[in-house]
């Protein structure tokens, strides 16, 4: 069992696509982590490094939930930044769980107790990070967002639907979709891009076929596909293997990536029209 959370804690719990700004995992305690450098005009931002990841580790099992939203917005007010929080202090935290597990400092209830904390505190913050850039309209921009039927592990997913809704995507993030369910929505309903999540190799064949499958039922006929999770973080050459159009490395990059998909299948499509 110690494998297997180990697996599951590297794999998706750990926001993988959120994971490229964050500070090195080998960074010695006591040491810190800067946070951005757009922190709203605040210099007092307390830096979140290992000392700040331990002791919220402990929060999360030792209190509630309205202790560990109580020590984010403490932080907050000092001048640390949303994002900061989700990449510095919310992703270690999930991966620190695990090795307390692994390090007999905690009990398996415990980690999974501090987990679904982790999780209260993410869709409590989600608004927030939303409304940071004070988008009022999602400009026509639609994500359907899910994990490969059977794939258990969805916290880096739902992180990552907080970056498309906080840049203004129209954002279906359903975590328990089957994969007659999500034919049905990409039938029924128009998504400019599907998002993808799978950690485990076993479901690689399962990938191909619900690509193959969304793509053959979209309504949208240039749906684009974006795959993510530890299998493709791992082995970003698997995205062609499976029929996708597109990896990312960290939140911000998948909805680069995403913009990205639409503005080149825009243009091929004003190419396609010809002089007016």
């Amino acid at each position: 069992m110690r494998k297997e959370l180990s697996h599951v804690i590297e794999g998706e719990i750990i926001p993988r696509l959120m994971m490229a700004h964050r500070s090195d995992e080998r960074t010695p305690a006591g040491s810190t982590t800067q946070d951005a450098p757009s922190e709203g005009g605040h210099t007092g931002a307390v830096p979140i490094g290992a000392p700040v990841v331990e002791e919220f580790s402990r929060m999360v099992i030792e209190h509630d939930a309205a202790a560990a939203l109580a020590y984010v917005e403490t932080l907050r007010t000092q001048g640390t930044a949303l994002e900061s929080v989700f990449v510095h202090l919310l992703a270690p935290t999930a991966k620190r769980l695990g090795e307390l597990w692994e390090e007999d400092q905690a009990d398996f209830t415990e980690v999974t107790v501090g987990l679904c904390r982790l999780q209260h505190v993410l869709r409590e913050l989600g608004g927030a990070f939303e409304g940071e850039l004070a988008l009022q309209q999602s400009g026509g921009k639609r994500i359907l967002m899910s994990p490969i039927p059977g794939e258990q592990h969805t916290f880096g997913l739902m992180m990552i639907s907080e970056f498309f809704r906080r840049e203004g995507w129209d954002v279906t993030c359903d975590p328990s979709l089957s994969t007659r369910d999500l034919n049905h929505l990409v039938r029924q309903e128009w998504f400019d891009v599907v998002a993808l999540s799978v950690s485990c190799q076993t479901l690689l064949d399962k990938v191909t076929a619900t690509v193959r499958g969304v793509r053959r039922v979209s309504r949208n006929a240039s749906v684009g596909v974006i795959v993510g999770g530890r299998l493709f973080t791992e082995n970003p050459q698997l995205v062609s293997v499976v029929g996708a159009d597109e990896t990312a490395a960290d939140g911000a990059s998948a909805v680069r990536r995403a913009e990205a998909m639409l503005a080149r299948r825009a243009g091929c499509f004003s190419q396609g029209l010809g002089p007016m």
